[in-house]
């Protein structure tokens, strides 16, 4: 349904501080640094909104991009309900695919080639060429590597040298070897007369840099964009608006450094964060008011990303709700059955089935939830499996439909007739209790549900009508809500939001994963803990097993990331506050363990039995207290190989057992007496809390 234009002080009325002052400035370089749930399409909608009514924008000459087929559907709902129901919001493909098809016969010749739906297959042809054998998820890594390489704008001579410094690495591939086997696919999409997603992009950078007459059709088609999550654009993107540009300044770009989830497909905050070095005097606006979730689940999502120079404080303007909870089980079984029966709490609060999700850190931890679900009889969909307009069930409702349109009654309600159409397409009035039975029913109800909607927004609508409401939303991919709790992975829940959300799997080892090595890794893991907290509105609970299997030793611990949550979270007891050194009790010291105190396997190798943990076993120490002692005892080497002073074995035993007094500091393999006379008082002074810089100058001052 089209709005009437609303005049440009109408739309800046409801809109807050921030969001007006983006609003109101439509002309121009901009950066928006806003944070979940602040409002963010709101204000860049209403911006363009306003470009157009005060006569500075014109609708045919503005491109919005941003990453998602459906959050481009959002944002066209958004534009068309302000009144610009012509105005473009695509994806960076599906723009860039569009002006290909259009000058493709122009610049080279004849028709455009076919776009491989799917790498896979011929990722294993040229597997086969080069007499690889790759399995089925060998396969899917090396096309997902393909893929990171054209997004970086790299060739496969140059590959090896980048992956070398970018410490990649695929299955049991070496470098070598995977630029052979990209170099093969390469020929085998030739041969075939086909292209890949990221050639859509490449090509069009190639085009719009050699063809001048090309570049200077496509500046007058867009003299102003915006762009949506801005965090998450790769190389590639980022050269192909540059080229769009040309060098212009009318340029909005949004996002969020702490919603930086997709590193890994080569996307990088760093065009976000240096958006003012490639625009000087751009604006720049922070969004910090949130509007989602509840002062509880803010304070808990501003303590999990910690404080950042790039991250956005949220200050929450909702009303008060629940303390999240923090859930602890004996193991994966039981926490299943567990979020089951909390859910059914929900539902029996009066929460819908549609407004709670189930997110976890990978797809392989849905499946006991699916089956306990499944026994407590609530039904759920699973999210990131097929779009919902190319369901078997869908499509054969849509013909059904578009045949009885003719025989439309209009003496009878919308939704009467369009379940009468649906039932031959599997519709029943009564619910299946599970599998796929239920998955196709929940399909088609989704179908009902949104033609009661219609009669209640239309009254007047009739099956002709929904039928072109579908077709719109097909192709804008914006599906309807289906009836049943989300299951999802923490990346797909990205730009979505629930009344309430249940996390499973918070421990370490999991979130982070075990497999996240370095600082830049572990952050990632952070920033994905962090979009899920801020997924939620009202309801959120944290749960965590302590084993895997039934009668499994509990060698879990709770996600690092809730460590500085207490007070924040019900279920997480302050953390006490350490005395200093000289009012500490005695704490007896460590010896060389023999056993991992996380799963009990013996230890063989020295490091590890110094710190009482095997190399599969997610640390028990603080991690941000490692990096404290790592920074002093850097400065305390003086230039000098920095394990003299101790390893690093050593130092994450100290920060591991937190020594008391200099007696508890001794007994720590690796601290003899010679190394606790020269540095006993500064590693004690560490741990109490002490600047590590400072204590590191004093000591030096001491020894001069």
């Amino acid at each position: 349904m089209v709005s009437a234009a609303l005049s440009p002080d109408a739309l800046l009325a409801d809109l807050d501080p921030e969001q007006r002052e983006v609003a109101s400035r439509p002309l121009g370089a901009m950066c928006v640094l806003a944070g979940a749930g602040t409002g963010k399409t709101r204000a860049i909608t209403h911006r363009l909104a306003y470009g157009v009514a005060a006569g500075e924008l014109r609708a045919d000459k503005v491109l919005a991009l941003t990453f998602t087929a459906r959050a481009a559907g959002e944002m066209r709902t958004r534009l068309r309900g302000l009144g610009l129901p012509t105005m473009q919001a695509r994806t960076f493909h599906a723009a860039a695919l569009r002006q290909l098809q259009y000058f493709w016969p122009r610049v080279v010749g004849g028709a455009p080639p076919q776009i491989l739906s799917h790498k896979a297959p011929v990722v294993a042809e040229a597997a086969s060429r080069v007499r690889l054998q790759l399995d089925r998820v060998g396969l899917r890594d090396a096309a997902a590597e393909i893929e990171w390489g054209k997004v970086n704008m790299l060739t496969a001579d140059a590959y090896p040298a980048s992956a070398a410094r970018a410490s990649r690495q695929v299955a049991d591939l070496d470098a070598t070897a995977m630029a052979r086997l990209w170099r093969t696919y390469e020929e085998v999409k030739t041969e075939r007369v086909a292209i890949d997603f990221e050639d859509v992009l490449l090509l069009m950078n190639g085009i719009l840099a050699e063809r001048e007459d090309v570049a200077r059709e496509v500046h007058d088609q867009y003299r102003h964009f915006v762009v949506d999550e801005y965090q998450d654009v790769n190389t590639v993107q980022q050269e192909l608006l540059h080229q769009w540009l040309g060098g212009r300044d009318d340029l909005c770009v949004v996002g969020d450094p702490a919603q930086t989830i997709y590193s890994f497909t080569g996307a990088s905050p760093r065009h976000l964060l240096e958006f003012t070095k490639r625009h000087p005097g751009a604006a720049v606006v922070r969004l910090q008011r949130n509007y989602r979730s509840t002062p509880q689940i803010v304070t808990l999502a501003n303590r999990v990303i910690g404080r950042g120079q790039e991250h956005v404080q949220l200050q929450a303007q909702s009303g008060d709700g629940p303390m999240p909870r923090l859930l602890t089980y004996p193991d994966d079984p039981a926490e299943a059955a567990g979020v089951a029966q909390e859910i059914k709490g929900l539902l029996g609060q009066g929460v819908p089935a549609s407004q709670i999700a189930v997110l976890y850190r990978i797809n392989a931890q849905s499946e006991p939830i699916e089956q306990a679900l499944t026994d407590a009889d609530i039904p759920f969909l699973v999210r990131g499996g097929e779009r919902f307009f190319n369901r078997d069930e869908v499509r054969r409702a849509l013909v059904l439909l578009r045949g009885a349109v003719r025989s439309d009654n209009p003496e009878r309600p919308l939704p009467e007739v369009v379940g009468d159409a649906l039932a031959g397409a599997g519709l029943t009035t009564v619910r299946p209790t599970g599998g796929a039975a239920l998955e196709r029913w929940q399909s088609l109800d989704a179908l009902v549900q949104l033609s009661t909607d219609l009669s209640v927004e239309q009254p007047e609508a009739r099956l002709r009508d929904f039928v072109t409401e579908l077709d719109r939303r097909a192709g804008e991919q914006h599906p309807p809500t289906v009836q049943g709790v989300t299951l999802a992975s923490l990346h797909a829940a990205k730009g979505l939001e629930w009344d309430a959300v249940v996390i499973i799997g918070c421990s370490d080892g999991m979130l982070p994963l075990s497999m996240a090595e370095g600082p830049d890794e572990i952050a990632e893991e952070r920033r994905l803990a962090y979009v899920g907290v801020t997924r939620a509105r009202r309801h959120l609970l944290l749960s965590y097993a302590l084993a895997r299997n039934p009668g499994g030793a509990p060698s879990r611990s709770r996600s690092r990331f809730l460590y500085g949550a207490a007070g924040a979270i019900d279920g997480v007891a302050d953390q006490p506050v350490r005395p200093a050194a000289k009012d500490r009790p005695r704490k007896a010291g460590a010896r060389a363990a023999t056993r991992c105190r996380s799963c009990g396997e013996p230890l063989t190798v020295a490091a590890q039995r110094k710190i009482g943990r095997c190399a599969a076993c997610p640390p028990t120490y603080d991690e941000t207290l490692f990096e404290r002692l790592r920074t002093w005892r850097s400065l305390a080497a003086n230039g000098k190989p920095a394990y003299i002073v101790f390893t690093d074995a050593t130092l994450i035993a100290i920060a591991q057992d937190m020594p008391a007094d200099l007696d508890c500091l001794a007994r720590i393999s690796g601290v003899g007496e010679r190394k606790l006379r020269m540095y006993g008082d500064a590693v004690l002074a560490v741990l109490d809390g002490d600047d590590p810089t400072e204590v590191a100058e004093k000591h030096s001052a001491a020894t001069e």
